[in-house]
């Protein structure tokens, strides 16, 4: 019995000195950075309003901003939907007006709405990240429907809420 208690403290010890080496030599991942914390309500495909969502954000390139979104702030709460944030320049040359008219979205138009907010940054900071976002368009996947034990694979596409539909330019495909 002894051996045995011997055996799973060497264990643990070694568990804990390796953990803490590995932390001294841990490398960035890409999980890190996700400290833009944006809070805004979104449009279901069946016309209900959900959230707010708080969405996590960290820009990945001049032209992507990616975002993890929860329904709350809870340390365990789970990530319901992703959103990426794509550069007008970059969505608007390369998704067809009617698939960015069914998936998109306009982040000046959902920003003038008044309901997204900035937080945890000093107003003129939340106020330049808002500028930034609204020269992006957004698309949304929600991966875990409200309410459900589990994710059934069925991927939604909810908007922002006050979301248009753009018209064609000589410019759209």
């Amino acid at each position: 019995m002894f051996k045995l208690l011997g055996i799973i403290g060497t264990f643990i010890l070694f568990l804990f000195h390796t953990g803490t080496v590995l932390a001294e030599e841990k490398k960035p991942s890409p999980a890190e950075g996700f400290n833009i914390h944006v809070m805004a309500p979104h449009k279901f495909e069946d016309g209900t309003i959900h959230g707010p969502y708080h969405h996590y954000c960290k820009g990945i390139s001049p032209e992507v901003l990616q975002c993890l979104l929860f329904e709350s702030t809870d340390p365990n709460a789970l990530l319901t939907d992703i959103e990426y944030f794509i550069a007008k320049p970059v969505s608007r040359a390369h998704v067809p007006l009617k698939t960015w008219n069914k998936y998109y979205h306009d982040h000046e138009i959902e920003i003038a709405t008044g309901r997204v907010q900035v937080l945890d940054l000093p107003e003129a900071q939340a106020k330049e990240i808002a500028a930034a976002a609204a020269k992006t368009d957004g698309i949304i996947f929600h991966l875990w429907p409200d309410g459900a034990e589990a994710p059934t694979g069925v991927v939604g596409h909810p908007q922002s809420v006050g979301h248009k539909h753009r018209m064609p330019e000589k410019t759209d495909k």
